[in-house]
């Protein structure tokens, strides 16, 4: 009821208004509750053997000085800088008058831990033992609740956008190294991480690389005697290495190099090293290693495509030996039995254009032993004139048992002429002329030596595209190259419907390879309105051809047609496939995979499975089985149909 009546009078100080009334309320405030409520907040004004006086002054104190805290705030409002609040917010140590309401009410509580715990004290045997007191503990516990509120304030404060700024900025560090892998081990000590058997043979190397960069720091500094010792251990290591490729290579002295080398390194890098300066020298070598790279896979390039066009020395004494036999025969003795079956329609007829005679060989040996019945088997061979007479004298010398077989040269279609065949038009221009033979041409680089080959200059290579014309009275012939094995009989590929298609051939896109894309040129308007650029590629080597609907669609004019749009080279680079591509587009029949496998003379992880189960094996690629190229494990399938102990290929040093 005291206190009531204490804020009534209150508020009747209030409700009178002026400066002397706000006085007068701060006075009462300060001389008489002030010390109340100072004795209450510690916890001392309490008799502990009271609960219940207990509990009506912390009611009092909390209520009372809540609600006459708000009378004076607003009671001396008006009063500006001499109010309440701004007095209090002049000391920034400070707390607000809330925030003492808030100090008080914890206080309180810390003052009913303290009885409790004196009482608990007394009633442990009534002994005081030294300990820290529950005011001092509750102070602490306050104390690092504040510190680990102010922690996580401050881990707050690591945002998002802060860490994200920091990876960007991690990004961006890590861009100025050029290094592709960074290795897991040091050369300045011998720990790995991963315990790896050869891991002296890579250290011996990074040491042998430092090296070279301290060479050059020393030279650059004048350091004379560390240069010379470095150079003597850079020749001590690589001596040591020679062709060692494993740790088991190495000789016995490998440690002893490994940990001079260390020690040369170690007092390196004490006198010389500077991280700009190493840095600048890595750089340097690295980019120096890049040419180098460069230039040995510009030159690997070159001899490669070189060994694919030569041609072997025996198989060229081979042809010369043939051709001069051939010439001394009689004019009788040179011509084939069984000329009546080279046009008719009812047997089974191969076109086969090649001027390598042992290659010409394989294939109709191959496809002689592995029909059923050969004397319905016809071959009709086109060569060059270099190559006639030893591809005439080889099968004279060798027939291929009751099969036909015809050879016919080139240069004798006369019908064959520039001013009908567009590839022989070009070919005789100034620009081409330049293209392959003139030494200095800006596109003479390594990307274009695949089609520098001569066989693109050769019309044996373009003769597929006038098949009705030279064989005019055949229905239908499965054409051949002389890079091919048969494995299995042909025959039933003339039964196969070609559904009104021209062009019979296996398919060869797998996901987004040998599309039409990977051939043409589709930044060409008249490729990409004509072609789709995901139109699957199809595989020369192994094609039956209708000739009947070729020329009923006019094959043979589209190939034109298209080639002379091609002058410039502007649609396809140079080759037979894609015009190929372009002149069968939507006339090519798919046939089974397992007709036709390819890629022996490229691609070295053909299951065996597959070559094995093939009725055609293709050695499309570089690595042509006569060739020193060759990849051995694929050569037992085409050498098995070579008779190496010829008296013609002995006396020219071919053997397997």
């Amino acid at each position: 009821m005291g206190l009531k009546r204490g804020l009534s009078g209150v508020n009747r100080i209030r409700g009178g208004g002026g400066s002397r009334s706000a006085a007068l309320v701060i006075l009462v405030f300060l001389c008489v509750f002030a010390p109340l409520v100072f004795f209450v907040g510690r916890g001392v004004y309490i008799d502990s053997s009271n609960d219940y006086a207990n509990a009506s002054v912390k009611q009092i104190s909390s209520s009372f000085l809540t609600q006459v805290l708000d009378v004076i705030t607003a009671s001396t409002a008006h009063l500006g800088p001499f109010s309440l609040d701004s007095s209090l917010k002049k000391n920034n140590s400070s707390p607000s008058w809330r925030e003492l309401e808030v100090d008080t009410q914890e206080n309180q509580t810390a003052s009913s831990s303290i009885v409790n715990a004196k009482r608990d004290t007394t009633s442990e045997g009534g002994s005081h033992q030294k300990v820290e007191t529950p005011e001092m503990l509750y102070r602490r516990q306050l104390r690092e609740k504040r510190r680990e509120r102010r922690a996580n304030e401050l881990v707050q404060q690591h945002n998002d956008d802060t860490i994200l700024k920091l990876e960007n900025a991690a990004i961006e560090r890590s861009k100025s190294v050029d290094s592709a892998v960074l290795g897991k081990y040091s050369i300045w000590r011998r720990e790995n991480e991963n315990d790896n058997s050869d891991s002296n043979i890579r250290l011996m190397r990074d040491q042998v690389i430092m090296a070279r960069v301290y060479s050059g720091l020393a030279k650059l500094k004048n350091k004379t005697d560390l240069l010379q010792e470095l150079q003597a251990r850079i020749k001590d290591s690589q001596r040591v290495l020679g062709e060692s490729t494993t740790d088991a290579d190495l000789p016995r002295s490998a440690h002893d190099k490994l940990r001079d080398m260390g020690q040369v390194l170690a007092k390196a890098k004490m006198q010389l090293y500077d991280c700009k300066l190493v840095t600048g020298k890595l750089r340097a070598m690295l980019q120096t290693a890049d040419e180098q790279v460069r230039s040995l896979k510009k030159q690997s390039t070159f001899l490669a495509q070189l060994a694919a066009k030569t041609i072997p020395n025996a198989i060229h004494c081979l042809s010369m030996r043939l051709t001069i036999d051939y010439y001394l025969l009689s004019p009788v003795k040179r011509k084939f039995p069984r000329t009546e079956n080279l046009e008719n329609p009812n047997l089974y007829h191969y076109a086969l254009f090649s001027d390598n005679v042992l290659a010409a060989s394989v294939v109709v040996n191959s496809a002689i032993m592995n029909a059923k019945d050969p004397s319905k088997h016809v071959f009709h061979l086109v060569t060059d004139k270099l190559n006639f007479g030893a591809m005439n004298m080889w099968f004279l010398l060798n027939p291929p048992g009751k099969a036909t077989i015809h050879v016919e040269n080139v240069d004798e279609f006369k019908w064959l002429n520039s001013s009908y065949c567009p590839v022989l038009r070009q070919l005789e221009s100034a620009a081409m002329k330049e293209f392959y033979f003139k030494a200095d041409h800006p596109t003479s680089g390594s990307s274009n030596l695949k089609y520098r080959n001569p066989k693109y200059l050769s019309m044996l290579n373009h003769l597929r595209f006038y098949l009705p014309e030279v064989y005019p009275k055949l229905n239908k012939i499965l054409f051949l190259d002389d890079d091919i094995i048969v494995q299995k009989d042909l025959t039933p590929l003339w039964e196969v419907n070609l559904n009104g298609k021209v062009n019979g051939a296996v398919e060869t896109c797998g996901e987004s390879f040998h599309r039409f894309d990977k051939y043409l040129n589709f930044s060409n308007p008249h490729i990409a309105r004509n072609f789709n650029p995901n139109a699957c590629g199809w595989a020369y080597g192994m094609n039956m051809f209708d000739l009947k609907e070729w020329k009923k669609r006019d094959i043979t004019g589209i190939y034109h047609k298209w080639q002379n749009m091609n002058e410039n080279r502007t649609l396809w680079k140079l080759g037979t496939l894609p015009p190929g591509l372009i002149t069968f587009y939507g006339l090519t029949h798919p046939l089974n995979k397992a007709w036709h496998v390819l890629g022996l003379g490229y691609n070295p992880s053909i299951a065996k499975k597959d070559i094995e189960n093939a009725a055609v094996v293709h050695y499309n690629g570089n690595m042509k089985p006569w060739l020193e190229l060759a990849m051995s494990k694929y050569l037992p399938y085409w050498t098995k149909y070579i008779q190496f102990d010829h008296p013609y290929l002995r006396r020219c040093n071919l053997h397997e």
